[in-house]
């Protein structure tokens, strides 16, 4: 449940930036890169810092 909450979080962060990427600010596009370099680092490291908020809010496993 906690991957599948963590992947529509990510997706909605990424779509959500290319949209004000496009229409607001250029500027934007740093978060895009920013969810792909967590993404990229949490696949690496195993290590999730919304899967530890999660937690926390004990959303189930």
């Amino acid at each position: 449940m906690r991957e599948r909450i963590i992947r529509a979080i990510a997706g909605v962060f990424i779509l959500t930036s290319l949209v004000l990427g496009i229409w607001v600010s250029p500027h934007w596009f740093w978060m895009t890169g920013f969810v792909g370099v967590n993404l990229l680092q949490s696949s690496v490291t195993k290590w999730c810092l919304m899967d530890d908020i999660l937690k926390k809010l004990n959303v189930e496993k």
